[in-house]
């Protein structure tokens, strides 16, 4: 079977088309998809194994970024939503992704509910375009994560967001997400050690980078791991086989192909 993916797009998405290569290097079947054709049943969901919201800055991240999209997914999707995600189907939001699932409540809490974390202008106050080592989560976390499964110790990844720092509405939020191996990823120097700006490109709190759900079937990162998939797209391409990004888009099509 070839997974299908839904990658979807709105005003402002500007990595939709290499999230799709990603995924097609995998194996999947990635279909760009406006919301507007889900919002109207022109297409459904529930078709598709896996979600992907790519990057870009979705209705020019008027209000907050991801804020407006966030509020789509809620209040035009929200039962379709819910349906995919008990049918254990794959979601992956790439930075304003990620900022998307946070403030529509599917990270952490996999709910559409409440929003319990954010992610905010950088503390720098400017744009961050720069590469950053990426240090996994607790073995917990590696073992939770179906996304994250051998991976090495630290990846490296580019960032590109000017609201990219992480941030929790208080700290049992975080002591939940962390005690239940949600934090996946952390801002590392190259050796997986914790370390501050630029390493932390945006003062995200305990240097978080990326999130999961409670059932690790659902990841939002601030790297761009679609932009790390070929060698010749690292800095020292010569000493790659291949991007340290495809591996996470391997291991969605390979969970589908699996499970389903």
């Amino acid at each position: 079977m070839k997974p299908k993916v839904c990658i979807l797009r709105t005003a402002g998405t500007n990595c939709d088309q290499e999230t799709a290569f990603a995924f097609s290097l995998c194996g999947a079947d990635a279909e760009l998809v406006h919301i507007n054709k889900l919002a109207g049943n022109k297409a459904s969901l529930l078709g598709y194994h896996i979600l992907a919201l790519p990057g870009g800055f979705s209705y020019g991240d008027d209000i907050a970024s991801g804020k407006i999209f966030a509020n789509e997914l809620k209040y035009k999707l929200g039962p379709t939503l819910k349906e995919f995600i008990r049918e254990g189907k794959l979601i992956i939001g790439i930075c304003n992704g990620f900022q998307i699932l946070v403030k529509s409540g599917l990270l952490p809490g996999n709910s559409l509910l409440a929003q319990e974390v954010s992610l905010i202008i950088n503390d720098s106050g400017k744009f961050e375009d720069r590469w950053v080592y990426l240090s996994l989560g607790s073995d917990e976390s590696k073992i939770k994560c179906v996304w994250t499964k051998g991976l090495p110790k630290v990846i490296y990844l580019p960032v590109a967001h000017g609201e990219g720092k992480f941030i929790v509405k208080d700290k049992k939020i975080l002591s939940r997400i962390k005690k239940n191996g949600q934090a996946v990823f952390y801002y590392t120097d190259s050796l997986g050690r914790a370390s501050g700006y630029p390493a932390n490109p945006n003062g995200s709190v305990d240097n978080i980078a990326g999130i999961c759900d409670s059932t690790g079937r659902i990841l939002g990162l601030m790297p761009h791991p679609e932009r790390h998939i070929l060698p010749i797209q690292h800095p020292r391409w010569a000493k790659k086989d291949w991007g340290e990004g495809l591996k996470i888009f391997k291991n969605g099509v390979e969970y589908i192909k699996n499970n389903f």
